[in-house]
């Protein structure tokens, strides 16, 4: 005789004992605790429920709703703790594949509410004021950005053979970005093969080819701080990888130079730190960088491209601990109203 086996599901209970509904209540009550489990305070996560609650799909799972907020919070705490689908299945009390679904939907829906908002091209005005801030802080005038590539670590795309395979020998995705001085970035190019060069990723881009096309409001060339010629391009400084045109610079060949060419090099580098910098703060703050992204590429883009508007998003805001972004710790700065009080 066969007795029917009794299987435990432990999707059973999530409205009692899922970690959304056991920890949540108790996470707000605390801005410490809330700061390091969403990386971002509880203004900024009200503030972003607010821009995003419109846009979510009603899901359900075994007739039971999956609220706005919860789906928001799986997919903060899916990017900042690096960890699987699977440990959030069992964290959450929701199946993996629906956790998937979440996450894909809402990396989706944030790229989309905030990059008008976080990553908007620039005006002429706004490339003025980006200039004026990297010649205060780096000491270099006619400065637009800082422009970099990131390799984004993947598990081995199925039937990819060595597309994804870079010059470091392992598997990923290429991240170019153009960052300001105040480690925000103003564009993203996301997708392109890993085993690209960052100077053909960076010209097969759509800022390239704006730029190169006189698209962007970029500002007429002028001369350095207290002279009066030559008159010269503003430009985006750049690495070795790089080839030189009229609005990328890059640091002379390290062989021979004399003191001025080690001075500007010297120079150059202090401003393309920036992007390198943020490119730190970006993979300490969402912990999901530390390891291989066991996902389909197409949800890897949308992930990094989430996680990058996030960062916008959450620095203008909350700010972040410089100090800190090497240790893998990104602790909140003091808002303007916690400072106004102090003051």
């Amino acid at each position: 005789m066969l007795f029917p086996s009794k299987t435990h599901d432990i999707r059973q209970l999530i409205d009692l004992k899922g970690a959304f509904i056991i920890m949540y209540a108790d996470l707000q009550e605390d801005e410490i605790k809330f700061f390091n489990y969403f990386r971002m305070s509880p203004k900024t996560f009200d503030e972003l429920f607010g821009k995003v609650q419109s846009h979510f799909r009603i899901t359900r799972t075994h007739s039971m709703p999956i609220s706005p907020m919860e789906r928001l919070c799986i997919t903060l705490r899916y990017l900042t703790s690096g960890n699987t689908f699977t440990d959030h299945h069992y964290l959450y009390r929701i199946g993996i594949t629906t956790i998937s679904k979440i996450v894909r939907e809402v990396c989706m829906i944030l790229w989309l509410v905030l990059r008008n908002e976080c990553m908007t091209e620039p005006s002429l005005e706004r490339w003025k004021e980006i200039s004026l801030v990297f010649e205060n802080k780096a000491n270099f005038p006619n400065c637009l950005g800082a422009v970099d590539g990131k390799h984004v670590r993947l598990v081995r795309p199925q039937h990819s053979g060595s597309l994804f395979m870079n010059y470091k020998h392992f598997f990923s995705v290429c991240l170019m970005a153009i960052c300001d001085a105040n480690y925000c970035f103003t564009f993203i190019d996301m997708g392109a093969y890993g085993r690209n060069c960052d100077s053909t990723v960076f010209q097969n881009s759509l800022f390239w080819c704006k730029m190169t096309n006189g698209m962007l409001d970029i500002p007429p060339p002028k001369p350095l701080p207290g002279t009066v010629n030559p008159i010269l391009p503003h430009v985006l400084v750049a690495d070795e990888a790089f080839s030189l045109s009229e609005h990328v610079l890059r640091p002379y060949s390290r062989k021979h130079l004399n003191h001025n060419k080690r001075v500007f090099n010297y120079r150059l580098t202090r401003a393309r730190r920036y992007v390198e910098c943020t490119f730190g703060i970006l993979s300490n703050k969402w912990r999901i960088f530390h390891r291989p992204l066991n996902v389909e590429t197409n949800l890897a883009v949308d992930i990094v491209k989430a996680c990058c508007v996030l960062h916008n998003f959450i620095t203008v805001r909350d700010g972040f601990n410089y100090e800190d972004t090497d240790s893998g710790r990104v602790r909140r700065l003091k808002t303007r109203a916690m400072q106004q009080r102090r003051w």
